[in-house]
C-alpha cells in the first residue's frame, strides 16, 4: 500500500500545523507524508515551537511557513486536519477531513506550550492508527 498523505491547516502555519507535520514525520516513519499550511501564513516558523520540539529532539527550524497555494500540488490528501481557523479554512481533495479543537498557543508560557505541543502528539497518533 503507499504512503498515506496528510495535510494540517492552521492559520499563520507557524505552530500547531507544523507541529503537527513534525508528529506525524517522527511517528509515521515511511508510510506517511505530511505536509502543513496556513490559510494566512505568516512566513515564519515561531521560535517557541522550534524549542518545544528541540526539548523532544526534532528541528523543526528546518520547516518553512507555507500559504494553502503551496501545498495544492500534494493533492489529493488522505485526511486535511484544520486547527481553529473557522471560516477561513480550506478545502482541499481528500478522502477525509476533521477539525481539531487546538488553543493557539502563540502567546503562551513555555509550560502551558508545551501541554498543547504534547495534546498535539496524542492527536496525531489516534489519526495515524485511524488512517492504517
Amino acid at each position: 500500500m503507499g504512503k498515506k498523505k496528510i495535510l494540517f491547516v492552521c492559520i499563520e502555519n507557524s505552530n500547531r500545523s507544523q507541529m503537527s507535520q513534525a508528529f506525524a514525520k517522527i511517528l509515521g516513519g515511511d508510510i506517511i507524508e505530511a505536509y502543513s499550511a496556513g490559510s494566512k501564513s505568516s512566513g515564519i516558523v515561531n521560535p517557541k515551537a522550534i524549542a518545544a520540539m528541540a526539548e523532544l529532539g526534532y528541528d523543526l527550524s528546518k520547516h518553512d511557513s507555507k500559504n494553502l497555494d503551496e501545498v495544492k500540488a500534494f493533492a489529493p490528501f488522505d485526511a486535511v486536519v484544520t486547527m481553529g481557523c473557522g471560516d477561513a479554512c480550506p478545502w482541499m481533495p481528500a478522502k477525509q477531513f476533521m477539525d481539531w479543537q487546538i488553543p493557539d498557543p502563540k502567546h503562551m508560557e513555555p509550560k502551558e506550550f508545551n501541554e498543547v505541543r504534547d495534546f498535539i502528539k496524542t492527536k496525531v497518533e489516534e489519526l495515524l492508527n485511524a488512517l492504517k
